[in-house]
């Protein structure tokens, strides 16, 4: 089975740093993208940061410049590197991984459990 297993959420103050680890593990075949989403308190789950198999990575506008995704594909880890962090970017985060188990499966989503981060003086 997949597992996902988020690590580095905690609590920051404005203007800090946090960095934020996923590893994937359990049978993978190959993974196309891995990335992290978070969820605000009364908002929607919104898209941070994606990183591909190929090609560079996509931010979502409110983190351009402060965040920086990165992979490592021979642990099957990705890495969420947070400066300059801001009340607003308090949520929980999740991390995503888009793969495929075995070679004649199709790619399919899976979840890590979540890991907050609370940016407050």
């Amino acid at each position: 089975q997949v597992q996902l297993v988020e690590s580095g959420g905690g609590l920051v103050q404005p203007g800090g740093s946090l960095r934020l680890s996923c590893a994937a593990s359990g049978p993978i075949f190959s993974i196309n993208t891995m990335g992290w989403y978070r969820r605000a308190p009364g908002k929607q789950r919104e898209l941070v940061a994606v990183t591909f198999s190929r090609g560079l990575p996509n931010y979502v506008d409110s983190v351009k410049g402060r965040f920086t995704i990165s992979r490592d594909n021979r642990r099957n880890t990705v890495y969420l590197q947070m400066n300059s962090l801001k009340p607003e970017d308090t949520a929980v985060y999740y991390c995503n991984a888009n793969l495929r188990r075995y070679n004649y499966e199709n790619l399919n989503d899976y979840w890590g459990q979540g890991t907050q981060v609370t940016v407050s003086s």
